[in-house]
């Protein structure tokens, strides 16, 4: 609610512009009266607008923290599943036992995909990425759902979001057996969540004895929490404004993938095991530090845009990124490598007072890569585990009146000018 004006004088006339206060965060200045001055605002980035207002998850970046429905992250990777906090992100408070039996049954039951969709999977090469083919199967669903598609309609809404959620990990699983050539492996109801990922992705149907790591499911759970949702960021915010035309779920799912792909959003963790490779060895990592300091190159997987502090979810990646690579017993060069830029950045003074810390992206790339998973992967993994944030901003949004995104600009280019008839242009 406003309960305080915030004052605009241009040329000569004053408006009063609401100022607004969220629960926790800054206030907001509604600049909807700026229409009125003949003005738009210019803000590149979106780096100080808030377009939406939303329920789901708070950050601060200067205290390092990140919340989701008011519950800190670090509780919620050490003591929930990925599940109860996609039930949380979805309907807003952790589930009791009862809802969260009801709902994990819920998602059991729509982890296969229909068996059609195979023929999706057989148009790609072989060597397609498979986040190229993530964004086309998704949004081949709608093909699959097409009687559950009114998103003015409350039930369709919801089973779309469990259909989702439930699928992300069978469709992932099946883009990593594509691109290996290899069969795929169907969901079995005796595994959880992240069981049934990795026993799709690893398995094999001459394993009759199949057997699952306590650790590495622990660790893979972990990263689909520490992912699941990051307030309004690149591919969150596309899911909302290609969701605002009305367009369906799958759809906006699929655009949210597609943004997400891009390096400086979700491929950070695929980026962090690249510039290992270019290191090389422990021997060259004193001189790729100086050459960080003197900008020379760029330092992937340290410091991060929103959090000025240590990011939150790092601390428990780190732990679990312990855990794996003890019960593992890897001796992988690359993962020294990693430990000794680790060590660098957490002792020297230069990082230190620039806050420029691992951030979740370090840590998840070298647990995914001791666990075996590709770096091609590494960005789908992010997009199943964000896919419960994704459709829960797309069911906050369309749970409230709301318009269709349309951004304005500022034009730089050409003034009006005639048409020239071809033969007379120079």
């Amino acid at each position: 609610m406003a309960d305080t004006n915030a004052k605009l004088t241009v040329n000569g006339e004053e408006y009063e512009l609401p100022i607004i206060k969220g629960t926790l965060g800054r206030p907001v200045i509604d600049i909807a009266a700026l229409q009125e001055s003949g003005f738009w605002s210019y803000d590149p980035g979106f780096k100080v607008t808030a377009p939406v207002e939303s329920k789901i998850t708070y950050i601060d970046g200067g205290k390092g923290e990140l919340l989701h429905r008011g519950y800190p992250i670090d509780e919620l990777a050490n003591n929930a599943e990925y599940l109860e906090v996609a039930y949380a992100l979805l309907h807003g408070d952790l589930p009791t036992a009862d809802q969260k039996a009801e709902f994990f049954e819920k998602i059991r039951e729509h982890t296969p995909v229909h068996d059609q969709l195979r023929k999706f999977f057989e148009g790609f090469r072989r060597d397609a990425h498979p986040m190229a083919i993530m964004v086309g199967v998704v949004g081949a669903l709608s093909a699959f759902y097409h009687e559950d598609l009114d998103v003015s309609n409350e039930e369709h809404r919801e089973i779309t979001a469990i259909r989702l959620i439930a699928k992300m990990p069978t469709l992932a699983a099946m883009s990593y057996k594509y691109s290996q050539g290899e069969p795929f492996m169907y969901p079995r109801n005796d595994f959880n969540y992240a069981e049934n990922f990795l026993y799709m992705m690893f398995a094999t149907p001459a394993d009759v004895d199949y057997e699952k790591n306590d650790v590495i499911t622990r660790a893979m759970d972990k990263i689909f929490t520490l992912h699941a949702d990051h307030e309004q960021n690149a591919s969150t915010s596309t899911v909302r404004l290609a969701g605002s035309t009305g367009a369906n779920p799958y759809a906006c799912i699929a655009a949210g993938i597609a943004a997400l792909w891009g390096p400086s959003h979700g491929g950070a963790n695929e980026a962090v095991l690249e510039m290992l490779d270019e290191i090389g060895t422990v021997e060259n990592v004193p001189e790729f530090m100086e050459k960080v300091k003197s900008r020379e190159v760029k330092l992937m997987g340290f410091g991060h845009r929103v959090y000025k502090n240590f990011d939150p979810r790092a601390q428990v990646m780190k732990e679990t990124c312990d855990e794996v690579l003890e019960a593992l017993g890897i001796n992988d060069p690359k993962l020294e490598l990693a430990m000794a830029l680790e060590k660098i950045a957490l002792e020297d003074p230069f990082f230190i007072e620039r806050n420029l810390y691992p951030n979740v992206d370090f840590y998840s790339g070298i647990i995914l890569k001791a666990i075996g998973i590709p770096t091609s992967m590494f960005t789908v993994i992010f997009a199943l585990a964000r896919t419960s944030g994704w459709i829960s901003h797309w069911l906050e949004m369309h749970s409230a009146p709301f318009k269709i995104g349309r951004p304005r600009q500022l034009y730089t280019g050409e003034t009006r000018r005639d048409f020239v008839k071809v033969e007379d242009r120079k």
